[in-house]
């Protein structure tokens, strides 16, 4: 995620301080990602020795105002036209490092990984649901409200999308466990789970 951009994208709205800055961020996405006001003025700083925002003076409470070059504007311009990139090589993610391990290592009971994340991904799921239905997502009218909301979707659809992908797993898991038995493996030998195969796994 580029704090940079977002912020010149906020400069665009009129000169800011570091506070008033991070405020703005964390009202559009719902304090989702909240930042560190140190961070919030090294970008600054690092925007303005670049050419992107300059340094306005002091307002009449000693707080330091920036606001956007027209370099800025092109840059926050670009952001919105350019799609964000799927990285190469992506970015780790720590449950797929976890379970790609797990399955190589006999003494780890797997299943149990597996259940034990879905129980935590449903629960954040749920609470996310919950915001949704009762906070202010619930029915945005404010142009804030909208941001937050959608942010809130994208957090349920990254939930919903890694509970599926557990499931489709354990269904992985499964199937192996079906054919080392078929290939005359034991359970004294396997460590994937020998249970039986679902109605679901069996597709």
């Amino acid at each position: 995620m580029s704090i940079r951009q977002a912020m010149l994208a906020l400069l665009e709205q009129g000169p800011m301080y570091g506070y008033q800055l991070r405020a703005e961020f964390e009202q559009r996405t719902g304090a989702t990602w909240p930042l560190n006001v140190g961070q919030v003025y090294t970008t600054l700083a690092r925007l303005e020795r670049d050419g992107l925002v300059i340094g306005e003076g002091a307002d009449a409470v000693g707080h330091l105002m920036y606001r956007v070059t027209e370099t800025g504007r092109a840059a926050a311009s670009d952001w919105f036209a350019t799609p964000v990139p799927r990285e190469q090589p992506p970015p780790r993610d720590e449950l797929a490092i976890k379970l790609a391990i797990a399955v190589t290592l006999p003494e780890v009971d797997v299943q149990a990984v597996i259940q034990q994340q879905r129980t935590a991904t449903m629960r954040a799921l749920q609470d996310y649901t919950r915001l949704k239905r009762d906070g202010r997502a619930a029915d945005p009218q404010a142009p804030e409200d909208l941001a937050w909301s959608l942010v809130l979707d994208s957090l349920v659809f990254d939930a919903e999308a890694e509970i599926r992908w557990l499931d489709h797993c354990e269904t992985r898991l499964r199937r192996a466990a079906a054919l080392m038995a078929t290939d005359g493996a034991t359970a004294s030998t396997a460590h994937i789970p020998t249970a039986p195969l679902t109605e679901e796994a069996a597709r």
